[in-house]
């Protein structure tokens, strides 16, 4: 069963067509990368898949809801399936870790405090952080933010996970680090994953499948194994990072 169905997807803003038609399923449980470079279309594509941009053609389901039918309320019931990894991880600067985590339990649940930070510290212990609950964000370093704000993501136990460029402003080892912790969540979780990246290392560790978006279009959809064998001469120039080919450098 699809979690995720985007149908002939078309956006544009004024006279620049950002998604030319973009068709993308995601199993349940699947764990999906949409790789592509600057300007491809990726946070855009991952804008309608939340809520926040509307399809000038075309339509997104989430668990067999169509997305541009709903009202403010069913979205915002649709969007509580969702927690999402930020690329900065947008942590807020005046808030503890703990009230970080817990800020969509604050906002959209009953829970006191205390239970708020107990559910964060069991949050926080899942993505491997334990005795930060009292730290600053300005304490940490990129790779705990990371993990705090993965924290956040799961906080309120989605079904479905966004990751926006989750490795990037991370060292090689940090980096890797997280990519470990996302597909040991996918396992403990049995969450549904997208994320989108332009790191093929963190692509091809953390999918079962990737789909490279290219000029508002979804030029191939494989396996690891499928992209890093393509004859697509996009998809081959991307992710070997070649200078030569049909992509020009900006």
């Amino acid at each position: 069963m699809s979690m995720i169905e985007i149908n002939n997807l078309c956006k544009g803003f004024g006279s620049h067509q950002v998604l030319r038609g973009v068709n993308l399923s995601v199993e349940k449980g699947e764990s999906m990368t949409v790789i592509g470079g600057s300007g491809s279309g990726k946070s855009v594509l991952i804008k309608h898949i939340i809520g926040l941009l509307f399809p000038d053609r075309g339509e997104v389901k989430v668990d067999g809801q169509v997305l541009n039918n709903l009202d403010e309320q069913g979205l915002n019931e649709v969007r509580k399936k969702f927690g999402m990894l930020f690329q900065g991880a947008a942590l807020f600067d005046s808030l503890t870790v703990w009230e970080n985590v817990g800020f969509g339990l604050k906002q959209h649940t009953k829970m006191s405090d205390k239970e708020i930070r107990d559910a964060a510290t069991q949050k926080l212990a899942l993505v491997g952080l334990k005795g930060v609950e009292d730290k600053m964000p300005s304490d940490l370093s990129g790779g705990m933010k990371k993990r705090v704000g993965l924290a956040r993501a799961i906080a309120m136990d989605p079904q479905i996970i966004l990751y926006d460029e989750p490795t990037t402003g991370l060292d090689p080892i940090t980096a890797d680090a997280i990519n470990d912790l996302i597909v040991d969540l996918r396992k403990k979780l049995g969450v549904t994953s997208v994320a989108i990246t332009h790191d093929m290392f963190s692509a091809y560790k953390i999918s079962d499948r990737i789909a490279m978006l290219y000029k508002g279009e979804i030029q191939e959809i494989g396996t690891p194994d499928e992209i890093r064998g393509t004859a697509n001469p996009i998809v081959k120039q991307f992710i070997t990072g070649s200078a030569i080919g049909p992509i020009t450098a900006d």
